[in-house]
């Protein structure tokens, strides 16, 4: 009997730790974010790479530029927006939702954005 609860408390247990990973962000390149975008849009996302760009304090926010190597040109950047910001240079990990075909005005269009993001450094 001992044994038999052990096991169902083992699974119950395996499956609690699968239900937890299963809420946490993607982890993507930025090159699959890309490519999977319309599937992706309005999930919450997270990348790694390092800082290539950044302009604060627009429009209420900050776009920093993210890239990690991959992709090709037109898939190798990602613009995010936050109240975080970080320096050029910096290596970070950025967790966001996926925008798609963000428009904000005065020729401000965004076919892909990670928006609302938090920015850590590595």
């Amino acid at each position: 009997m001992k044994k038999v609860c052990a096991l169902a408390f083992a699974a119950i247990l395996a499956l609690g730790a699968g239900l937890a990973s299963a809420a946490d962000p993607a982890v993507r390149t930025v090159a699959a974010v890309h490519q999977e975008m319309a599937a992706l849009s309005g999930s919450q996302v997270q990348v790694s790479g390092k800082v290539v760009k950044v302009n604060n304090g627009i429009m209420g926010r900050n776009f920093v530029h993210v890239r990690d190597g991959s992709g090709e040109q037109g898939t190798n950047n990602l613009i995010v927006t936050s109240k975080d910001t970080a320096v050029v240079g910096d290596e970070v990990v950025v967790t966001g939702r996926v925008q798609l075909d963000r428009d904000f005005g005065s020729g401000y269009l965004y076919p892909l954005l990670i928006e609302d993001a938090t920015i850590a450094k590595q």
